[in-house]
């Protein structure tokens, strides 16, 4: 089901065929409402409007920036939660176990998140800022902090593996409580003085790291699986699908125009006073996007995933956890530091280009054989 209430209802029997690439991509596209269907102008448009108050009202920021709860911004946590509970209770989560019984699946997911992610962020941030450090620290710090939020819209969006992207972004929340600090140690200290170069340090606790995992991921999925659980209790499955899921849909995109307007008009008044120094960190993060989701779904391919285990595990691959990198840089730089800028770059770049990487998915879909038959 896509956000916005696509809904494609199984058969009561036990198995149901599989329609083809064409039938499925013509079914979807017929059922798209309009938000679904200009969805990259909406997303656009918010993004402008966002830059435009942060501004033309250079105090909003500020007045954003004050609602906060312990260093949590409300109005971004807000949006966050509101864009990712419908898609999480959209999860069929009785199915988790054919996920975490995929050995393939989470090894390659861990292994593109917490290897191969943090190194080429590393690897790129020095080869194309050598003379920037405080942007070149900031771009690792993104490498570093893997999605647990808008990556559930990206996956959802290109019909990935919901119970599949449920499961890496937890995954990788708990990595990410465990190994955040000791990585950010490794690759802004520990691995520049072996090869001879500039250090930083990098202050975090396991504390605050936990913290932004409990807000963005554990509260809307608990929303999720209670929703599910004592939906289908006091309807049955077919109901909750077909009556509740259509009804609370539109709130995911509802939530990602509302969170995407909040960021950049809490961001408006640096990025549009700093062009060149925006365009030298975009650099960087459009060739990590591209090469963490090419890869991802290369391995997907050469492992014989099925399409949608193989954008879920592109799209896990290829975002990051721009509230945690941008909170982290403020609280160890500043506010005004070059390191919360390149932080606050992050989403500029990975929104418009995630969303393309949706439509380039769906195109993909066709390449990929089509099971037989699926479980009612």
């Amino acid at each position: 089901m896509l956000p916005g209430g696509v809904l494609l209802m199984s058969a009561p029997s036990g198995v149901r065929p599989e329609p083809s690439a064409e039938a499925q991509s013509d079914a979807v596209a017929a059922r798209l409402n309009t938000l679904d269907r200009l969805l990259p102008l909406w997303i656009g448009a918010a993004m402008l409007l966002g830059l435009g108050l942060g501004r033309l009202l250079p105090s909003l920021g500020s007045a954003l920036s004050a609602v906060e709860v312990d260093g949590v911004s409300l109005p971004i946590a807000i949006g966050l939660l509101v864009m990712m509970y419908p898609v999480l209770a959209k999860v069929r989560y009785d199915r988790l176990d054919t996920v975490t019984g995929d050995v393939r699946m989470l090894t390659a997911s861990l292994l593109l998140n917490w290897v191969v992610g943090p190194a080429l962020m590393f690897a790129l941030a020095w080869l194309l800022l050598p003379d920037l450090p405080a942007y070149r620290t900031g771009l690792i710090i993104v490498g570093l902090a893997r999605c647990i939020a808008m990556v559930i819209i990206w996956n959802d969006l290109a019909c990935g593996d919901r119970e599949a992207a449920a499961v890496l972004v937890a995954l990788n929340s708990i990595f990410q409580v465990i190994a955040f600090a000791a990585l950010g140690w490794f690759y802004l200290s520990v691995l520049p003085g072996w090869l001879g170069l500039p250090q930083a340090d990098l202050d975090v606790s396991a504390a605050q790291i936990a913290k932004s995992v409990l807000i963005f991921l554990g509260i809307p999925l608990l929303a999720g699986y209670l929703s599910r659980r004592v939906g289908e209790k006091r309807w049955g499955r077919t109901a909750y699908e077909s009556s509740f899921l259509p009804r609370v849909g539109p709130w995911a995109l509802y939530g990602l125009l509302f969170t995407i307007v909040v960021l950049f008009a809490l961001q408006g008044q640096q990025i549009t006073s700093r062009p060149l120094d925006v365009a030298r960190i975009a650099l960087p993060l459009l060739a990590y996007f591209a090469l963490m989701w090419g890869g991802g779904y290369l391995l997907g391919r050469v492992l014989g995933m099925t399409y949608e285990r193989t954008t879920t595990l592109a799209f896990t691959a290829a975002g990051n956890n721009f509230e945690l990198a941008i909170a982290v840089a403020i609280a160890t730089f500043g506010v005004t530091s070059g390191q919360a800028l390149a932080g606050v770059v992050g989403p500029l770049i990975e929104v418009p280009v995630l969303v393309g990487l949706v439509y380039v998915s769906l195109a993909l879909r066709r390449r990929f054989p089509q099971a037989a038959a699926t479980p009612g």
